[in-house]
């Protein structure tokens, strides 16, 4: 069996546990990589793009993470 490579905006959500609007949104203002293919604006989601997405998230929270840690402690 082939392993796919490309993901549906509905596999998208359901992996992030978001609503398709919330999906379509993410692909639509270019925050989650996507291309659009046939007619009937149909969108897919390559898996690495959708791995990379995760990954840039997790730095992002980590990173405002610190930054309320460190401004909690300017303030103590």
């Amino acid at each position: 069996m082939v392993e796919q490579r490309f993901l549906t905006l509905t596999d998208v959500g359901e992996i992030l546990n978001i609503s398709p609007s919330q999906t379509r949104a993410l692909v639509r203002s270019g925050e989650l990589k996507a291309i659009q293919i046939g007619g009937r604006n149909q969108w897919r989601v390559e898996k690495s793009m959708l791995e990379a997405y995760i990954s840039e998230r997790y730095a992002m929270t980590e990173e405002a993470i610190r930054a309320e840690q460190a401004e909690r402690a300017d303030v103590s």
